[in-house]
């Protein structure tokens, strides 16, 4: 059976670097294709960098097929959570397959005809039922990080720098010349400073982070100056008004703490007459 191959497919997942490449050459080379490559029909779903490598070399390789797939979307949820599995895949690549997702059971959860409502009495007094949540619980942020083997607050800045990421920036993540964190920041300067900060390389990055976040801070505090004691023109006064202001505020207290007392006894009172007349 000749394998067909979707170019689309093929590249859904981020390819291999080139170092990866080489070490995946040299094992098929020494070792043989260990692993079967999955096919849909005569569509390659897995295993397209081995296909090619071993198509090069001539290396005899051997085949499955998924029988569980229904539709294209079915093969892309697949081929995420298998890549999802692998040890070798970056935060970011988890975040941005994560993402790809949610954004696949949002559109399934959209289409999917509403289930029928359950009959409702109008007479019963009972209020009607709620209609169902539209989004399950898989789709919160908490879980696709969680699926994901990353953080929720990694997950949104993940968000973050696809919505609006300049594409060499999005590169500059990639590469690991800037942390998530940090391309998160540079992601809400406009495109163009920040391709003038990948340009700039790792310190302009970091910079250009640095500055975000710093016009993001509050502003500090005012501190409160301090006042020279031999500048108060009067301090034997200055002591009499607050020792009399201590005093009023003390004896204020001890009002409200009669007045609670006197409240708490009544209320005790109130409730063992109450309960007293059935025993």
């Amino acid at each position: 059976m000749e394998i067909r191959i979707d170019e689309g497919l093929r590249a859904y997942i981020d390819p291999l670097t080139d170092d990866e490449r080489e070490a995946l050459e040299r094992s098929l080379l020494a070792e043989g294709c260990r692993d079967a490559l999955v096919l849909w029909g005569d569509l390659l779903v897995d295993g397209h960098n081995r296909h090619a490598l071993c198509m090069k070399h001539g290396i005899p390789f051997e085949t499955r097929q998924n029988t569980s797939f229904k539709s294209m979307e079915d093969v892309h949820l697949w081929m995420i959570e298998n890549h999802l599995g692998r040890r070798s895949v970056s935060d970011f690549q988890r975040g941005v397959l994560a993402l790809r997702k949610k954004e696949i059971l949002q559109a399934r959860t959209a289409s999917a005809p509403a289930p029928d409502d359950p009959p409702w009495d109008e007479d019963s007094g009972d209020p009607p039922p709620l209609p169902a949540t539209p989004v399950s619980q898989a789709l919160s942020r908490q879980a696709l990080a969680r699926a994901a083997r990353i953080s929720s607050n990694t997950l949104g800045q993940i968000e973050k720098i696809q919505k609006a990421a300049a594409p060499e920036l999005v590169r500059a993540v990639k590469d690991g010349a800037i942390s998530i964190n940090a391309a998160a920041a540079v992601a809400t300067l406009p495109p163009e400073r920040q391709a003038a900060a990948v340009a700039g390389g790792r310190k302009e990055l970091q910079q250009a982070a640095r500055e975000v976040r710093q016009a993001k801070a509050p502003p500090p505090r005012e501190a409160v100056p301090d006042i020279p004691i031999e500048n108060i023109a009067d301090l034997p006064a200055e002591v009499a008004r607050l020792r009399e202001l201590l005093t009023r505020l003390t004896d204020e207290r001890d009002q409200l703490k009669k007045k609670v007392m006197h409240l708490t006894v009544a209320l005790a009172e109130a409730r063992s007459g109450a309960g007293g007349g059935d025993d």
